[in-house]
């Protein structure tokens, strides 16, 4: 995923389906100065992690 698309993701009222080593994940905040958005699995909210962008993935499937 790029930079771009997960700023819009974590500013938007709408779920994305975004997953990080195939686990569904909600992206919390995106750093300005550099490419890592913090980010939680939507199943534990408390397991909050910083990981590169390019490691997260977007499933377009509806």
């Amino acid at each position: 995923m790029n930079k771009q698309r997960a700023q819009e993701i974590s500013l938007s009222a709408e779920m994305a389906n975004v997953s990080y080593n195939g686990t569904p994940v909600y992206i919390q905040h995106v750093a300005e100065d550099n490419d890592t958005v913090r980010i939680y699995p939507l199943d534990n909210p408390e397991q909050e992690q910083a990981v590169n962008v390019n490691d997260l993935r977007e499933d377009y499937r509806h």
